[in-house]
């Protein structure tokens, strides 16, 4: 379907009658993870700087924000790596979350003087800030995990608070880390837990919680190429119940990093592909934000996405 382009206005926003993926296409948009606040839909990305066929090269992260799901207005670079002053680069994924009007923004760097990725927090009064360091240190570090002898598996933070409150953190690569955060978000509350291989079959990366009545799902990313799986639990600690696939490879990449929300009534599936065509090319290292519709079946497993060049529709 081919997207009708209305006009441009300042502040970025595309308007257009019909939706496409991918979603956004004025720069590559890796690792979207997308929060609903004030009936306004945020969207946190990587971006994406590599030229073709050269490995990850990612120095900020852009927020991106929409009423309608098909019309998005870029905010910027409200957080760079830079930011941090124990990181020395790389904007890898992240993810933020609101608590008591403050967002928080868990991230993944590399770290200056402890080898390895790590995972930082900034704050914000705003959804699209200016966020600022929350620490002045790392909240986790590779000397920090063990269950692997990897330098990278401390990515992908996903933040996720329960119904009483509790704040939760999962991430990880090869292996899925979680723990507890204490009330100030900026801390762990407690030793990181290590979920069962068993009930993650497959796990590469990318671990991602929402909850559906009164079942947990965590979503994350499988094998190399990467597809998209799923467990279920009744507890945000499991144990967790292995449901199989969600999502089949995205086209042109490597990785596929998923993003669940639910929005006016509708769950939406956010993840990147490899096939912005316009203004250059994409691949696994220029990596663009492409939506779909979810769907749970009656027994609340849920339906496989059909990734399409179509998208999904505005909303009102």
């Amino acid at each position: 379907m081919k997207k009708i382009i209305a006009g441009l206005i300042a502040g970025a926003v595309s308007y257009s009658a019909v939706a496409a993926n991918p979603a956004i296409t004025d720069v590559f948009t890796a690792d979207p993870a997308p929060i609903v606040h004030n009936d306004t839909v945020y969207v946190y990305v990587g971006r994406d700087e590599a030229k073709p066929d050269e490995f990850y090269t990612m120095n900020e992260w852009l927020v991106y924000s929409s009423t309608d799901m098909v019309n998005w207005k870029s905010h910027g670079s409200p957080l760079k790596p830079t930011d941090f002053e124990w990181s020395s680069g790389a904007a890898w994924a992240g993810h933020v979350i609101e608590k008591d009007g403050k967002f928080y923004w868990y991230t993944t760097s590399d770290h200056k003087t402890i080898h390895g990725k790590a995972i930082g927090v900034a704050v914000s009064d705003s959804p699209t800030g200016p966020f600022k360091d929350a620490r002045g240190s790392a909240l986790v570090t590779n000397d920090m995990t063990k269950a692997t002898d990897i330098s990278w598996d401390d990515i992908d933070p996903a933040a996720f608070i329960d119904d009483d409150g509790q704040a939760w953190l999962y991430w990880g690569n090869q292996k899925a880390y979680y723990a507890k955060l204490k009330p100030n978000m900026t801390e762990l509350d407690g030793e990181i837990h290590v979920v069962p291989d068993e009930e993650v079959k497959g796990f590469t990366e990318a671990p991602w919680i929402h909850k559906r009545g009164d079942t947990y799902y965590l979503s994350y990313a499988v094998g190399f190429p990467e597809k998209t799986a799923y467990s279920t639990s009744k507890s945000i600690t499991g144990p967790w119940k292995y449901q199989g696939l969600i999502a089949e490879g995205a086209s042109n990449s490597n990785t596929i990093h998923q993003g669940i929300i639910d929005y006016k009534g509708q769950s939406y599936f956010f993840y990147h592909t490899g096939m912005m065509q316009h203004p250059n090319t994409g691949g696994s290292y220029r990596r663009s934000m492409a939506i779909e519709y979810l769907h749970y079946n009656e027994d609340g497993t849920i339906k496989k996405i059909n990734q399409t060049s179509e998208g999904v529709k505005p909303v009102k």
